[in-house]
């Protein structure tokens, strides 16, 4: 990100912040496109192939749900004639498929991390420091945190996704699907199936939800989990998206490359000082540094150019 001309820093990252909009917007009729097809040109095998994993895994979890519900033995007949179907659903639905990209984004960055920076995949310096805290309600959760990423990292590395890891609105949308491929003689059993997911669901206790429960629990001293080699990929994340008042799958965007400005602005609408959002670029793009001028923008500008952006419109 570099100034050019008489433009001001504020126009700099509007434009890239337009262009970087521009692109989301694409990325979700693309991977559309590649699921569906063997052209990975754009997006790299390991990606388009651990979002397919995750959709295929939702879709087997589903009918197994089904199969149970209607007392059907052969399992396995009735994922092989019906899964693809489950898939096909899921590929025309943006807001699964944007939270499958996202988190096969988390786990690219999660990876990368460790390998460049010797951050732990699992336990952070500030998870630690959550699970020692003297308050038990804190510890407690900090524990739960740390087997619920436990369970991440093994899930992504079998390109899985638990339903019971999808935020409410999927996890609605995942029954909703289930429902809409039933044919009249299954309804009854798809019926039955969506009442005990839904019994057994608690969007609380997901991996999401508890990091999310220790950034709030945290006050003031949630500034903390904004260091990435200090919080760890999925704390830095989760802070970042409360911090900018943004969607945490927009906010696993923003660490892409193609999204510096938003990205930088995230990072300062969140309360980072100018030298820490360097900081953090170092970390994430060190190659990258920010426009003149960027330490005279103010923490309520950014967000206010953050809420003026619209990513998904296009999608």
């Amino acid at each position: 990100m570099t100034q050019l001309g008489n433009q001001s820093v504020e126009d700099v990252l509007r434009d890239d912040l337009l262009e970087g909009d521009a692109l989301i917007g694409t990325l979700g009729p693309i991977l559309r496109h590649l699921l569906a097809s063997d052209d990975h040109s754009l997006f790299s095998d390991e990606i388009v192939a651990r979002v397919r994993g995750m959709l295929e895994h939702v879709s087997t979890q589903l009918l197994h749900a089904q199969a149970d519900a209607a007392g059907i033995e052969d399992r396995r007949r009735l994922i092989g004639e019906r899964r693809e179907a489950f898939v096909e659903s899921f590929l025309g639905n943006p807001a699964v498929l944007n939270h499958a990209h996202a988190l096969a984004l988390e786990w690219q960055l999660t990876e990368r991390l460790q390998a460049r920076n010797d951050v732990d995949q699992v336990v952070s310096p500030l998870l630690q420091a959550l699970i020692s805290s003297s308050d038990a309600g804190t510890a407690g959760t900090g524990m739960m945190a740390l087997a619920a990423q436990a369970r991440f990292a093994q899930s992504q590395r079998r390109m899985e996704l638990p339903l019971c890891e999808l935020p409410g609105d999927l996890f609605h949308s995942a029954l909703i699907t289930m429902r809409a491929q039933a044919s009249e003689q299954e309804d009854g059993a798809a019926e039955k199936a969506e009442a005990e997911l839904r019994a057994k669901y608690d969007e609380s206790n997901s991996r999401l939800g508890l990091i999310a429960r220790l950034v709030t629990g945290m006050g003031s001293g949630a500034i903390a989990a904004l260091s990435i080699d200090h919080a760890g990929a999925a704390i830095f994340l989760t802070a970042l998206a409360i911090g900018s008042g943004q969607d945490r799958d927009l906010a696993v965007l923003s660490t892409n490359d193609r999204q510096l400005a938003r990205l930088a602005l995230s990072l300062r609408a969140a309360g980072l000082k100018p030298k820490a959002v360097e900081e953090q670029f170092v970390f994430l793009h060190p190659e990258i540094g920010l426009p003149e001028g960027f330490d005279q923008l103010g923490s309520d500008r950014a967000a206010a150019l953050l809420s003026a952006s619209a990513p998904f419109a296009a999608v």
